[in-house]
C-alpha cells in the first residue's frame, strides 16, 4: 500500500472526547514539502482559529499573469492528507506539463484523520462549512481563479470519494465535476469490511462526527443527497465513480453507481482490474480516459483579467 492509500477507518484506542479535543487544535498543519505547493492559512469564522490548506500552482500560473485558471478540489483519504499531496500534486502537474490537461490550481483542505468531510454534530469540526463557505471564497478572492461553477471540480479517494460525492451532490451549482475515487464509506448502516474489522474505530467516528446517531451518518451520505438532488443532478454535472477491482470498496461503489443509474443522474462507473486501494495506481490504471475526464469538465479552461 503506497503512503497514499489509507485505510478508511484507522484503528484508535482514543475516546470520542479524546479525539474531538485533540482534533481542535489541529486546524493548522505542519507544512507539506512538494514542488509548486505552499501552505496558506486563513481565519474561519465558523472554527473560530485559523485554518490551514495547501495549494498547488501550476507553471503558467506565473508565466501568465493575465490568465485565470480553474481549480480542483483534492479530498483525502481517512489517516490524514499531509503524505498524500506530494505524489497527487506530482502526477497532476506532469500531466499539465505533457499537455494532457489544461494548467489548473489543485486545492488541498484538511478534514483531519477522520472528519468525514462534514460539519460535525455539535460544531466541534465544521469542516463543510469551512471548506463550501470559507474556503471556496477565500481561494478565488485571493489567486486568479475562474471562480464559477465551470472552473471548479471536486475530487477524492476514499473517505475523500465520499466527500467529494457529499459536496458535490449537496452543492451542484458549485462543481462542474465530481469524481469519487474508490469512494466509502457508501453503506447507510456504517457495516462496510473496514468498519466491522475496526469497531472501536467506528464508534469512535460515529460519535465524534455523528453524534453518535445512525440516521445522522444516512442524512449526511452522498447516497441520500444524491437521492434528494436528484433532479437538479441530472444535467450540467460530470460524475464518475472509479474504483479498483481488487478494492475492498469495489461492493460498495458498484451498488453506489446501481442507486444512482436507479435515480436517473448520469454518471460514469469505471472498474479497473489489477488495482487495489491505491490512489496513485487508481489515476494511472484509468489512463487517457482520466484525463479527458478534466477536459470534458471544465468548459472554461482559462480566462482573461
Amino acid at each position: 500500500m503506497t503512503p497514499i492509500a489509507f485505510a478508511m477507518l484507522a484503528a484508535t484506542s482514543v475516546s470520542p472526547r479524546c479525539s474531538e479535543t485533540q482534533s481542535t487544535v489541529q486546524w493548522v498543519t505542519p507544512a507539506a514539502r512538494a514542488a509548486r505547493v505552499e501552505q496558506r492559512t486563513f481565519q474561519s469564522g465558523s472554527a473560530k482559529a485559523r485554518v490551514s490548506y495547501h495549494v498547488y500552482f501550476p507553471k503558467a500560473y506565473e508565466e501568465e499573469k493575465s490568465k485565470r485558471f480553474p481549480v480542483l478540489y483534492w479530498l483525502h483519504g481517512s489517516g490524514g492528507g499531509l503524505a498524500g499531496i506530494r505524489p497527487v500534486s506530482g502526477f497532476f502537474d506532469a500531466a499539465i506539463e505533457a499537455g494532457k490537461i489544461p494548467p489548473m490550481i489543485i486545492v488541498f483542505p484538511n478534514s483531519f484523520a477522520n472528519g468525514m468531510w462534514c460539519d460535525s454534530k455539535g460544531g466541534r469540526q465544521p469542516i463543510e462549512t469551512i471548506v463550501i463557505k470559507e474556503l471556496i471564497p477565500e481561494v478565488d478572492a485571493k489567486f486568479r481563479t475562474i471562480a464559477k461553477r465551470e472552473g471548479r471540480i471536486v475530487e477524492g479517494f476514499s473517505m475523500g470519494g465520499y466527500g467529494a460525492g457529499r459536496f458535490g451532490f449537496k452543492y451542484p451549482k458549485v462543481f462542474a465535476g465530481v469524481s469519487m475515487l474508490a469512494g466509502g464509506p457508501l453503506d447507510l448502516e456504517l457495516k462496510g469490511p473496514k468498519a466491522m474489522a475496526n469497531p472501536v474505530g467506528r464508534e469512535q467516528i460515529l460519535n465524534t462526527v455523528f453524534g453518535g446517531e445512525i440516521e445522522n451518518f444516512k442524512a449526511q451520505s452522498p447516497w441520500m443527497l444524491a437521492k434528494q438532488n436528484a433532479s437538479t443532478l441530472k444535467s450540467g454535472i460530470t460524475i464518475r465513480v472509479c474504483i479498483g477491482e481488487e478494492d475492498f470498496t469495489l461492493p460498495a461503489n458498484r451498488d453506489f453507481s446501481a442507486h444512482l443509474t436507479k435515480l436517473g443522474v448520469p454518471h460514469t462507473f469505471v472498474t479497473k482490474p489489477k488495482v487495489s486501494h491505491d490512489t496513485i495506481a487508481l489515476l494511472s490504471a484509468l489512463g487517457e480516459d482520466n484525463w479527458k475526464f478534466y477536459r470534458d469538465c471544465l468548459a472554461a479552461k482559462q480566462e482573461t483579467l
